[in-house]
């Protein structure tokens, strides 16, 4: 595999640093010698990473102030600043972070003299249902809550100007992000470890994940490789896993077997659906969703060749390793 590094007296600019895959991203680049700058807004807590020597500019990522001062001078713009999928987020908020911000640093880095290359973070989400997994890089847009219709518009928006003004960059389209320190997954964990492990309806319910050290080595690679320039990639490990041998490997590693339990898909997604219409207007987190529902009953499978052919990229974790690595430390933390 291609070296993972960056050229001596680099400046980066990363948002989206005190998140889970963001925090991780930062300590590698520090890691590397080279100059962190992140934007983070003013409640973000980044005391967890005090211990590296990150440059931090307080302001909203779709300040066109604050992307103005961060950005002056940097030579790779690393972006993945996300709003959270929560009730009291308003399509408007998702629209900023995630579109807004993209253009404002998109145009940033055109006007940059330094600039060397812009790696943009979308989503696997903008696919939205695969009807015939695996999809590939060029299956169709067709995203299905307000997260990825915005997603998708700020990923078609940067591939234009991109496109238009010679800009580089890369684009990768994570899938299931995970790892120790990820909070996302760790419902699946409990249930797996819980008396009974409920599947919705029938069929391998195929999940598609990526280790959240593959990824950020994955970010690292694509800034300066090459084949990357100007290329879209799906970053996914190079088999997708059943949701049903997810359980059972989870449910193994605390030294218990998996009890699966195969339900109806319908009435749950009637009962989320009804918890949506009813919290939603009241800004209440609602306690089930139509899109955790889905996460049970759809294949979630990707082609992720191009990555490893075009790059040559090597994966540290196999879906089991990562899996198991990261059960354990669930236990460590005593999350489980």
């Amino acid at each position: 595999m291609p070296s993972l590094n960056l050229p001596a007296g680099t400046t980066v600019l990363v948002t989206g640093a005190t998140g889970f895959t963001g925090s991780c991203l930062v300590r590698k680049l520090c890691a590397l010698g080279v100059r962190v700058r992140a934007i983070a807004r003013p409640q973000s807590h980044i005391e967890d990473l005090q211990d590296v020597p990150i440059q931090w500019f307080r302001g909203q990522v779709f300040d066109p102030a604050t992307v103005a001062q961060a950005a002056e001078n940097v030579d790779y713009f690393f972006h993945l600043a996300a709003a959270y999928r929560e009730a009291k987020v308003s399509q408007e908020t998702y629209r900023r972070v995630h579109v807004v911000s993209t253009q404002l640093l998109a145009q940033a880095a055109r006007r940059n003299p330094r600039f060397q290359r812009f790696i943009h973070i979308s989503t696997v989400g903008v696919h939205g249902h695969i009807e015939n997994p695996p999809a590939d890089e060029n299956y169709p847009f067709d995203p299905g809550d307000p997260y990825q219709v915005t997603k998708a518009e700020a990923e078609l928006w940067f591939r234009r100007f991109a496109a238009e003004t010679g800009l580089p960059h890369t684009v990768l389209r994570p899938c299931a992000i995970y790892g120790p320190g990820d909070r996302r997954l760790l419902k699946l964990f409990r249930l797996a470890a819980g008396r009974f492990f409920p599947i919705l309806g029938r069929g391998k319910r195929l999940y598609h994940l990526i280790h959240v050290e593959d990824l950020t080595n994955i970010m690292i690679l694509a800034a300066t490789h090459p084949a990357a320039l100007g290329e879209v990639f799906i970053a996914g490990n190079p088999e997708p896993i059943e949701l049903e041998e997810m359980g059972s490997i989870i449910a193994d590693c605390y030294g218990r077997q998996l009890r699966v339990v195969r339900l109806p898909a319908w009435p749950f997604f009637l009962a989320a659906a009804l918890c949506e219409g009813l919290c939603r207007p009241l800004r209440i987190e609602p306690p089930l969703y139509r899109r955790r529902v889905a996460f049970y009953t759809k294949d979630r499978a990707f082609n992720t060749s191009k990555l490893r052919t075009k790059l040559g990229y090597q994966y540290i974790f196999s879906n089991e390793e990562g899996l198991r690595q990261t059960a354990r430390w669930y236990r460590e933390q005593g999350w489980l």
